[in-house]
């Protein structure tokens, strides 16, 4: 987990070095230990008065479209970059008229060790054809459990930035740059 404070230099980087036009607005930076996702606004397609749902709908995805095919060398040039200087994966979004689309990402494996009754929880989730095997199944739980405690999940996380401020303020303590010590073994698109 990084700092608020280094959050907002990754933040503070991408913002000075994006290409002035790419984006109207930087509108998120999420980062983790393996990844750093960059979501940007696009300007909305214009369409007709009273077009229709299924218009608009084919109109986004064709300014997605065209946004991504044009800016893919200034968005691999800039990813080149930030993962040299910050040790991890960029991957790229945007946002269009209150759509998002994320055109990379990484799926960063993640291990861990079930009793019956959780592993029972997952083969239900399989059996009812929610999801495909127990790796998509503990996705799924782990996408409920965010949308539910957002609240709680945010409180922890300041928590957290906390406990780091006060164990650096610590005797015998070399400064670490949470956002640059990490070298993933994942690896995403460049695009």
């Amino acid at each position: 987990m990084i700092t608020t404070e280094q959050r907002e230099k990754l933040r503070g980087w991408f913002a000075g070095r994006l290409p002035e036009d790419l984006f109207e607005e930087l509108v998120e930076l999420a980062v983790d230990r393996e990844e750093i996702t960059v979501i940007g606004r696009i300007p909305a397609p214009r369409l007709a008065e009273g077009a229709s749902d299924a218009e608009r709908e084919a109109a986004v995805q064709g300014r997605v479209q065209e946004f991504r095919e044009r800016t893919r060398e200034a968005r691999i040039e800039v990813a080149r970059e930030a993962e040299h200087r910050f040790r991890r994966k960029v991957s790229w979004g945007v946002e269009c008229d209150g759509e998002r689309t994320l055109f990379t990402h990484v799926a960063a494996p993640v291990m861990t060790r079930l009793r019956q009754p959780e592993r029972q929880v997952l083969d239900t989730l399989i059996a009812g054809g929610v999801a495909r095997s127990r790796s998509d199944a503990l996705a799924w739980c782990v996408r409920l459990v965010q949308r539910h405690t957002d609240d709680w999940l945010a409180e922890l996380r300041e928590s957290l930035e906390h406990v780091q401020r006060v164990r650096a303020q610590g005797p015998d303590t070399e400064p670490q740059d949470a956002a640059t010590d990490r070298s993933p073994d994942t690896s995403a698109d460049d695009d």
